[in-house]
């Protein structure tokens, strides 16, 4: 990932990223017209200059959000994806946002080359530096609020990088092994393999990663810093390749499917992120892995588990295993009784027939805690939007004849609220919010502002703003 350098002068780079509001003086040097430049908002004009670079000029609002400055910074650095070097001048925005063009620059210009050759390396342009200019540059103040955001964005990649590895080289004792890996001073981290999870009693976990010879796991993470009062339990789906179990999927529907790990990717990073920031609050994170797979030994439609929590759950579809293995990280979440529990999982197709690719479904028990995320997803950039958890719906949860729970809607509809009613059997009284990033985890299609394809550490971003304002 890039470095990004605050500087009050700017030093010599390739390309230079020019962020101009609405409404600002055009300077007379440039022919504008002949570049297609009006100064509306969004529009981008590459223009050479006598020094052998260009200035990616970039009109935004008059006065732009955190977000609008960060979609402008994005549409700069890819107008301009032949330079090695970028320096951004937010000089001519007025009170720039110096933690949004941090972030943008870093999450802008991610790549990932890892089983790239050498010669589609060398042809593929990496952005080495970006640096930033800005008058402010020495303050503490200011370095301090562009470290942070180079933080979370660098977590972020870190997530995003979990999700592109192939899956038949992150199989879920890989993927325990390289959480641990990288895990900061300040968090540690406890595995469970199989004997231990079947001495928990994690039925769910242990059933969805029963058709696999690789075993599955559970890692926990703990931050605990001197004085905190609050504390955080984030829960994550680590489904490292879903093939859909014995209720198989197409096979064009599985080339995708190395990114359901995606939630486990997310709340990982997002703790990492919070220890290296010092925030105060204790967060305690749970990444429930396995790989789903079919044979011989695989749980069948029919069966019955026994979960941590003690409840029976009849399988009606074995591609509905990410909420088996949550079920069991919720259960261990509330019994560190912790202020709120959220969990994050690629979860339900349902949730993008209902929001599209790009926005994550939020539900939960507690009202003020499901404002709370999407205040602090507003902050972040996320796109989020609260769905319900009904009556009727809830209630099917329930209607297994032979099991307490029935794990699949016995209808084809309201998908994404029958999945988190089930989830919330295993939260009790607890304050709870299930964020379903389904569309917005993996991007099948071009990069687009700065989300790359491929994945795109959805949700790592929003808890993090979220602790913050928890702590």
């Amino acid at each position: 990932m890039s470095t990004v350098q605050l500087r009050a002068t700017l030093p010599t780079v390739d390309a230079v990223v020019t962020l101009l509001p609405t409404g600002s003086e055009l300077p007379d040097a440039v022919p504008w017209a002949a570049f297609g430049f009006t100064g509306e908002t969004g529009d981008v004009a590459v223009v050479p200059s006598g020094d052998a670079q260009v200035t990616a000029w970039v009109a935004t609002a008059a006065e732009p959000t955190a977000e609008q400055q960060r979609r402008a910074v994005a549409k700069g650095l890819r107008a301009v994806p032949k330079a090695t070097r970028i320096g951004i001048d937010p000089n001519r925005l007025p009170e720039a946002d110096l933690a949004a063009i941090a972030e943008a620059a870093v999450l802008t210009t991610y790549t990932y080359l890892d089983y790239k050759g050498a010669e589609a390396r060398d042809k593929t342009t990496v952005v080495d530096t970006v640096t930033i200019l800005s008058p402010d540059a020495r303050k503490a103040a200011t370095k301090r609020l562009v470290e942070e955001a180079v933080v979370v964005a660098e977590a972020t990649c870190v997530a995003r990088d979990w999700v592109n590895t192939p899956p038949g080289d992150l199989r879920p004792p890989a993927f325990a092994d390289a959480i641990k890996a990288a895990a900061p001073a300040g968090v540690r981290v406890t595995i469970w393999d199989e004997k231990r999870l079947a001495k928990e009693n994690c039925g769910g976990i242990l059933g969805v990663g029963a058709g696999s010879d690789a075993p599955p796991r559970l890692v926990r993470l703990t931050y605990n810093p001197e004085g905190a009062t609050k504390h955080l339990a984030l829960v994550g789906k680590g489904i490292t390749f879903d093939s859909g179990g014995l209720s198989l999927k197409p096979g064009a529907s599985m080339m995708t499917m190395k990114c359901d790990m995606g939630g486990a990717a997310a709340i990982v990073a997002a703790t990492n992120a919070i220890a290296r920031l010092g925030l105060p609050i204790r967060v305690t994170a749970y990444a429930c892995i396995a790989e789903n797979l079919p044979s011989g030994t695989a749980t069948r439609p029919g069966d019955v588990l026994r979960m941590r929590s003690g409840a029976t759950v009849e399988v009606h579809n074995t591609d509905a295993e990410g909420r088996l293995v949550l079920a069991d990280g919720l259960a261990l979440a509330v019994e560190s009784e912790p202020d709120h529990v959220i969990d994050v999982a690629t979860l339900t197709g349902a949730a993008m027939v209902a929001l599209g690719l790009r926005t994550t479904a939020v539900l939960g028990n507690d009202d003020d805690l499901q404002e709370r995320v999407l205040a602090a997803a507003d902050l972040a950039g996320e796109p989020m939007w609260r769905l319900p958890i009904t009556e009727e719906i809830g209630a099917a949860v329930t209607t297994s004849a032979i099991a307490d729970l029935r794990q699949h809607n016995p209808k084809p509809y309201g998908g994404t609220l029958f999945a988190a009613a089930f989830l919330r059997a295993f939260v009790g009284e607890a304050s709870w919010a299930h964020l379903d990033i389904a569309g917005p985890g993996y991007n099948d299609g071009g990069a687009y502002d700065y989300t790359p394809g491929g994945g795109t550490g959805a949700g790592v971003r929003t808890l993090v703003r979220l602790a913050r304002d928890l702590g």
